[in-house]
C-alpha cells in the first residue's frame, strides 16, 4: 500500500468500526433516554454530553490513564488478552467511541422522541415481537436520526485528533491516521503532502454532510407540501 494512503485506509477502518460499535451502544441508551422518566436521567445525559465541552487533550489524558498498563481497563484488557490497550488499533476504537458517541446518542435521542408512540403500542399490541417493533416501526420513523447519527458519528471519528494522539500515539501503520500525518507532515514543512491529506478530508466529510443535507431538503419540503 502507497505510505501517503495507508493513513487514509486507517482512518475510514476506525471511522467505520467505531460507528458500529455505537450503533451497538447508542440505539439503546438514545432510546432509554427518551422514553425514561428517571431521575437520573439527567445525570447520564451530562455524562454523554461531556466529549462536546471537554477539550481533546483532556479527555484523551484520562482515556491514556485509564486504559494505560496502571489502568484499571488497560490491566485487564493485557490480563485477558495478553497484550496492551494504549497504542494499538483497538485502543483507538475505544477512545474514538467515547469521544464520538455524543455525536450519535443526541440525534438518535431526538429522533425517538419526535416518535408517533401510537404506532409502537399497536404494533405490540398486534403481537408483534419488540425486536419486530423496532426494526419495522421504530427505525423507520427515526431513519432522518439514524442517518444523521452515522454521518456525524463517522465524520467526528475521522477527523480525530487530540485524543487518537493521547491514546495511539504516531505509529505508521497501526495508530497514524489521516489527521496526525497531517500534523506530521507539517511539522516537517511538507506542506504539499499536508495539503493534498487535507484535502482528502474535506473531499471526504463533504460527500457525508451531502447526503445528509439533500435529505433534509427533501424533507422539509415534503412537510410543506404535506401542511399546505
Amino acid at each position: 500500500m502507497n505510505a501517503d494512503m495507508a493513513p487514509f485506509v486507517l482512518s475510514i477502518q476506525l471511522a467505520a468500526t467505531t460507528l458500529a460499535v455505537l450503533l451497538v451502544i447508542g440505539l439503546p441508551l438514545a432510546w432509554w433516554l427518551a422514553m425514561t422518566k428517571s431521575p437520573y436521567k439527567p445525570i447520564v445525559e451530562a455524562i454523554n454530553a461531556l466529549p462536546l465541552v471537554l477539550p481533546p487533550t483532556v479527555l484523551g489524558f484520562y482515556l491514556l490513564v485509564f486504559l494505560g498498563p496502571q489502568g484499571w481497563a488497560g490491566q485487564m484488557w493485557t490480563a485477558l488478552f495478553g497484550q496492551p490497550l494504549t497504542f494499538t488499533f483497538t485502543g483507538l476504537v475505544v477512545a474514538s467511541c467515547i469521544y464520538s458517541l455524543p455525536f450519535v446518542v443526541q440525534p438518535l435521542q431526538g429522533a425517538f422522541e419526535r416518535l408517533d408512540r401510537r404506532t409502537v403500542e399497536a404494533s405490540l399490541t398486534l403481537g408483534a415481537s419488540w425486536p419486530r417493533t423496532f426494526l419495522r416501526v421504530v427505525l423507520p420513523q427515526a431513519r432522518h436520526g439514524l442517518l444523521t447519527a452515522c454521518v456525524l458519528g463517522f465524520a467526528h471519528t475521522i477527523g480525530e485528533f487530540g485524543v487518537v494522539l493521547m491514546v495511539g500515539g504516531n505509529i505508521p501503520g497501526e495508530t497514524q491516521v489521516l489527521s496526525i500525518a497531517i500534523y506530521e507532515h507539517v511539522e516537517a514543512l511538507d506542506y504539499a503532502a499536508a495539503g493534498s491529506m487535507s484535502m482528502m478530508l474535506v473531499v471526504l466529510s463533504f460527500l457525508g454532510l451531502l447526503p445528509l443535507y439533500t435529505k433534509s431538503r427533501k424533507r422539509r419540503r415534503l412537510l410543506r407540501e404535506v401542511t399546505a
